[in-house]
């Protein structure tokens, strides 16, 4: 009889622990060399989210092979239809029997209203989410990217929200002028959310174009928002900055040497303001995201580096979405963190934990 207990709306792990759905899954993957551990980070979502973030790779019309495939009972005869044909992803024994809940976003309407926010990165991933959220909740958003094309895109999204968009290099004095003038005369809070990832290579083994390019949008271009902020800040004696950071600036395991010493430098520069300008009103903060579905994709340059990276990532919880890490950087943003200044949030899953 035809099984049709799988959709694209099945979380990737009931597909993969499906006796029909997890053969078959399984099968298409190894025919493109592929195992089921490129799913562990994003398990939990539905298996059609990965039409859009696989950004073509993995296609509607694939899915659509995949129900087709059940529904027909059509496993392959080279693997046996169970779930623990394979051992990539965590033994059933380590998975909690009852799948949890999904998370839900709460909006809470009005709680930007009247104030200005600049959200940077806001093109994809978690600066979108927070430009988002800010926009969502009523405040006038600066959306910035280096991506004029995923800016518009983003706009359309939200068309009649109240966002100015802006295209530029964070690191250019030229676009944060225009990222400035384009807020206008008041600016309660910036979002420092875009970033670039490194290698992965160790200090023995980092270029030195690695070291600057990851040095100047992260802890450079960073910098420079938060310096020209502050003016429009200080008059008001009120304002609130979100760095973010990463599980690598509070740990070595979670990228290569120009990225870790890079977020480390975000956090140093994160408390030593919120030292100098706590007193004038000014609160800054940062979010250490644990393991995130953005457009941040890993690139290993180094074979140590690669070993050590991917011994590490084994233990993580699994990736969490855009959305989760906007709730907390709003929440940073917003006035419910009235007596929050100089801390770093580890939004990770309890990555830290461990």
């Amino acid at each position: 009889m035809a099984d049709t207990t799988l959709s694209g709306d099945s979380s990737i792990a009931q597909w993969l622990d499906h006796p029909t759905g997890g053969a078959i899954l399984r099968d298409m993957l190894a025919q493109n060399g592929q195992s089921a551990d490129v799913f562990r980070p994003v398990r939990k979502l539905a298996i059609k989210r990965l039409v859009k973030l696989s950004r073509g790779s993995f296609t509607q019309e694939m899915i659509d092979g995949l129900v087709a495939r059940v529904e027909a009972g059509d496993v392959p005869a080279e693997q046996p239809a169970t779930a623990s044909s394979t051992t990539e992803e965590a033994p059933a024994a380590e998975r909690p029997a009852v799948e949890r809940p999904e998370w839900v976003e709460r909006i809470d309407a009005g709680r930007f209203t009247g104030k200005t926010v600049i959200v940077t990165g806001a093109g994809s991933g978690i600066g979108r989410a927070t430009a988002s959220r800010v926009a969502r909740e009523g405040g006038h958003v600066i959306a910035v990217d280096i991506s004029a094309e995923r800016l518009a895109e983003f706009a359309d999204e939200l068309a009649g929200s109240n966002i100015v968009t802006v295209s530029g290099d964070i690191s250019d004095d030229a676009s944060v002028a225009a990222i400035i003038a384009a807020a206008g005369d008041r600016i309660d809070a910036l979002a420092n959310v875009a970033g670039i990832m490194d290698d992965m290579t160790p200090v023995g083994d980092v270029s030195d174009a690695v070291w600057d390019r990851v040095f100047r949008i992260n802890v450079t271009g960073t910098m420079k928002l938060m310096r020209a902020v502050l003016p429009k800040m200080l008059p008001s004696a009120t304002g609130s900055i979100v760095n973010v950071a990463s599980e690598a600036a509070l740990r070595g395991s979670a990228a290569g040497a120009a990225y870790t010493a890079s977020k480390h430098a975000v956090v140093g520069l994160t408390k030593s303001s919120a030292y100098m300008y706590g007193p004038s009103g000014i609160r800054v903060n940062a979010v250490a995201p644990g393991p995130t579905i953005t457009n941040i994709e890993a690139n290993f340059g180094s074979p140590l580096g690669e070993e050590r990276v991917r011994t590490g990532m084994a233990i993580m919880p699994d990736a969490a979405e855009a959305d989760a890490l906007a709730a907390s950087i709003t929440w940073l943003l917003s006035d419910d963190s009235v007596n929050v200044n100089g801390v770093t949030v580890a939004s990770d899953g309890g990555w830290s934990a461990a």
